[in-house]
């Protein structure tokens, strides 16, 4: 398991806090309707929107719900390495299989209690065409149907469509941006690609804050 983790590995750290704290408000962010299924992008690479999506769906499980991961990005895709998972059939595989009776096999077991991981799978030609597609729209319904909480992970949304597809399909959306790196302008043109879509957006995550000198986890924050 690798250290990424820290809501698990480090439960009472304030970085482990932090991430709960987005999770109660994600909880709440919707009075009307139950938030079941969640996006999370970025700007660019390296902002770690994966980082908070495996840590953000660590802290769902925690309450005993049962947690999906679903790594959209499948171009990138990083999660089955943060859980140590394998990725030779993943989710680009599934949509070109039969969904309905097939997507069970896809999915696997993490080493965190009520959570489960649907990995990108391998490098498609067509990533924006294969989220676009009905078969995503059967997937996504049929995963909310057996999973209280969906998390998705992304691909940044600078110059790609794969995200903003997902925005259209989902109940809420997390951006997370990178301190110190992350260029305002970058920020902005994000939002504005969301624009069809800002009350879904449940608020933006500051990842890598400084927390504590001379600790290994001040690279991260949430």
């Amino acid at each position: 398991m690798k250290n990424e983790l820290i809501v698990a590995n480090r439960p009472k750290s304030g970085i482990s806090e932090a991430v709960k704290t987005i999770r109660t408000n994600l909880q709440f962010s919707s009075i009307d309707q139950k938030v079941q299924s969640i996006l999370v992008t970025s700007s660019v690479p390296g902002e770690g929107k994966s980082f908070i999506t495996a840590n953000l769906a660590v802290a769902f499980a925690q309450t005993g719900s049962k947690v999906l991961i679903v790594d959209c990005d499948m171009r990138r895709g990083r999660q089955h390495k943060i859980f140590e998972v394998e990725n030779e059939q993943g989710l680009s595989n599934l949509l070109i299989d039969d969904v309905e009776k097939k997507h069970k096999k896809y999915i696997q077991k993490t080493k965190i209690d009520n959570l489960h991981i649907l990995s990108s799978g391998i490098v498609p030609p067509n990533p924006s065409e294969l989220l676009a597609s009905e078969k995503n729209k059967q997937l996504l319904a049929l995963l909310e149907a057996e999973y209280d909480t969906v998390i998705y992970d992304g691909v940044p949304i600078g110059g790609l469509t794969d995200s903003v597809i997902m925005a259209d399909v989902v109940d809420k959306i997390v951006v997370v941006c990178a301190y110190k790196e992350t260029k305002m302008e970058n920020l902005q043109d994000t939002i504005k690609g969301l624009d069809n879509f800002r009350n879904k957006i449940a608020g933006i995550v500051v990842n890598k804050m400084p927390v504590q000198k001379n600790n290994y986890y001040n690279k991260y924050y949430s």
